[in-house]
């Protein structure tokens, strides 16, 4: 598959490294001269002080980065929502906003809310769904961990876009340890043999690298990230 306009990240679950794979492949793509733009439908966790846009800018450095809605507590769209009683945007004004984003730029990452089937809206819509609006010039990327459970988790994520008919860029293993033992190097080498294709793996603390190393480094983990 040739690099898509628009690439959605999801994750197997929440916490797999999601945000560190978004500034990963801008800074990939910033390093390839290309204009990135980010774009996350739903922040939560604002009490908190979490922001992946500031994250991903810290990392990857100066790009555009918004969120759709900022929600106060750590919590999936919906349920924070309601706390804050605030109205979540429609999927329709996500896509929009994305598209609007993808006229001024050569590519832009969409970072969902935990796993790829969480609600981001009033009517049941999720990233799945946003990825149907966005049509064929979008594809996912999907993180997982390295550790015990990800085959699972990971497979029946692919299968869940497979089922929608929903393009797949690749995988990328998040939290990849400084010393893998025989598990991490066993779900590396099933999760290659699959169809879709490994992007790469990221190591355990990669965020806590000095930024211009993560810059300098982020294009070889992501290795298998195409032209």
């Amino acid at each position: 598959m040739s690099l898509p306009r628009i690439i959605l990240v999801t994750g197997t679950d929440t916490g797999v490294g999601k945000t560190v794979t978004a500034a990963a492949l801008a800074s990939t793509l910033q390093s390839r001269g290309r204009s990135v733009a980010v774009y996350k439908p739903c922040q939560s966790g604002n009490v908190d002080g979490d922001s992946d846009c500031s994250e991903i800018v810290r990392l990857a450095g100066p790009l555009t980065a918004e969120a759709g809605v900022v929600l106060e507590e750590p919590l999936a769209p919906v349920p924070a929502a309601a706390l804050d009683a605030v109205e979540l945007p429609t999927l329709a004004a996500h896509a929009g906003r994305i598209g609007e984003l993808a006229e001024e730029h050569d590519h832009v990452l969409v970072e969902g809310a935990g796993g790829l089937l969480v609600e981001l809206d009033h009517d049941g819509g999720t990233l799945a769904d946003l990825g149907i609006l966005l049509g064929s010039g979008a594809a996912f990327a999907v993180v997982g961990r390295p550790s015990l459970g990800t085959l699972n988790h990971t497979a029946l994520t692919l299968e869940a876009l497979d089922r929608r008919d929903l393009p797949v860029l690749g995988v990328v293993l998040g939290t990849w340890p400084d010393n893998p033992g025989e598990l991490e190097r066993s779900n590396r080498a099933t999760i290659t043999s699959w169809p879709a294709p490994l992007l790469g793996t990221l190591p355990a603390g990669a965020a806590a690298l000095p930024v211009e190393r993560f810059r300098e480094q982020a294009p070889l983990w992501l290795n298998g990230l195409p032209a």
